[in-house]
């Protein structure tokens, strides 16, 4: 890129002052707010999970969008299910250790770290003098996807109360068909094994397990009205709710892992059954809450198909496009880039037991030449600036946006994460050096 252009992309550019949460003022967060607007929902990006600063950003925006903006709820990439111990732990609910909401209420490790026990302290201190308390959803598959199970746990916790006859079939019927899962859930790749005792399964068994789930979402999802009528408060309706939506997002679960038993000899293209679970769940937090903010991967968030190879190698529709028709002109999508930096990363070692694996640091090669990443770092005048760019502005100026149109995606390590980012995103945030999470998992994987 040309100093022309380059002057002319840091000119729809705020320089980010900073990453730290506590700041909620300065002329960055004043062209955030610009670019919210009036918008509905707002879904913030990240290029990689495990990075201090992305957290910290993320933080950051989602914290300024409540406490300026009046963002009522917090939707994070993290099991539906296991979430709620998160949202009673903030509303005052629940009095367990915070070391234990973040271990059991958050999936994929997301919450091992001192930046997420920080967001988790802060949404627990707000809550205690807001108005309008602060929500907390995951969207995602339970049990770091690998299991229905906690989705039908979830729902048990309100069937034994309003509906205890059909609670002891699910219970003598539905659960003893998880046993087939390993008992230890500690690893870092406890899902591995997860799926594959999954796929283990005879197939009449793994049918039996889709019927009953099937049949459990449904039911509950028909004896909804019923329940709601007999309710003794609000808050008994809301746990009636979310135990609902957590039963058809087990559902959910089921159909995802069913995909991955015909996928060795599938002649039709793949469904991408977990995004579209996130985007189902997403519209069950907008039709409760006014204005909600959602954070996950890029490639989760963005509006163009999602397709990495070697490791996604046929394009898959993102929840990004499933809700892009949902709130025309009411929807904003923030991306993550970056340009150099270390990654927290890991793989299981021969000394590792199964579902466990072992962690490293490694440096980042420079994003690739036809990434996002790669067009911004060309313009800062300081390579390890931050920045905050109108990709809307980007799309009016045709010879930006001609050089926009050049890019084919966002880096992810060394693989290249495909996006149309014309239609993905509406802006970025660039970080231009990125180190890894301050997590209290040690060097072997495990957590003290």
């Amino acid at each position: 890129m040309d100093d022309q252009l380059s002057a002319r992309l840091r000119g729809v550019s705020t320089v980010l002052t900073t990453t730290d949460p506590d700041v909620l003022e300065g002329a960055d967060l004043d062209a955030v707010a610009e670019l919210v607007g009036d918008a509905r929902l707002v879904s913030i990006g990240e290029s990689m999970h495990r990075v201090h600063e992305f957290i910290d950003v993320r933080h950051r925006l989602i914290r300024f969008l409540v406490e300026r903006l009046g963002f009522t709820a917090i939707v994070l990439e993290s099991g539906l299910p296991e979430s709620r111990l998160v949202d009673d732990w903030i509303l005052g609910r629940s009095d367990a250790r915070p070391r234990d909401v973040l271990h059991r209420g958050f999936t994929y490790h997301h919450g091992k770290t001192h930046e997420m026990l920080d967001e988790l302290a802060w949404m627990r201190r707000r809550n205690m003098t807001a108005e309008h308390p602060l929500r907390f959803y995951g969207m995602d598959l339970p049990g770091s996807a690998a299991t229905a199970r906690p989705g039908v746990v979830a729902a048990l916790d309100v069937l034994d109360r309003v509906d205890p006859g059909y609670a002891q079939r699910v219970r003598e019927q539905l659960l003893p068909v998880f046993d087939h899962l390993p008992p230890d859930t500690g690893g870092l790749a406890w899902a591995a094994p997860a799926i594959r005792s999954y796929l283990a399964l005879e197939p009449d068994v793994r049918s039996r397990l889709t019927v009953a789930i099937g049949e459990l979402a449904e039911r509950m999802a028909a004896r909804l009205p019923v329940w709601l009528d007999e309710a003794e408060s609000d808050a008994a309706a809301d746990a009636i709710r979310f135990a609902v939506q957590c039963a058809i997002t087990a559902r959910h679960a089921d159909a995802f892992l069913a995909a991955m038993v015909d996928a060795p000899g599938r002649t039709y293209p793949p469904a991408n059954i977990r995004d579209l679970a996130m985007a189902e769940n997403v519209r069950w937090v907008l039709a409760r809450h006014e204005r909600v903010v959602v954070a996950a991967a890029n490639g989760h968030v963005q509006r163009s198909p999602f397709h990495a190879p070697p490791l996604v190698p046929e394009p898959q529709p993102t929840m990004g496009q499933h809700l892009a028709g949902d709130l025309p002109g009411q929807s904003v999508v923030f991306v993550t880039t970056y340009g150099s930096g270390e990654a927290w990363l890991h793989r299981p070692t021969p000394d590792d037991r199964p579902g466990e694996s072992t962690p490293f640091v490694e440096a980042l090669e420079p994003p690739a030449a036809e990434s996002l990443d790669a067009l911004i770092a060309s313009a800062v005048t300081d390579a390890d600036e931050d920045l905050v760019v109108d990709l809307r502005a980007v799309r009016r100026d045709d010879e930006l946006s001609a050089l926009l149109a050049t890019t084919r995606g966002t880096a992810h390590g060394p693989h290249l994460l495909s996006a149309d980012p014309l239609v993905a995103f509406d802006a970025a945030i660039h970080v231009g050096r990125v180190s890894p999470w301050h997590t209290w998992i040690d060097e072997r994987g495990h957590v003290d």
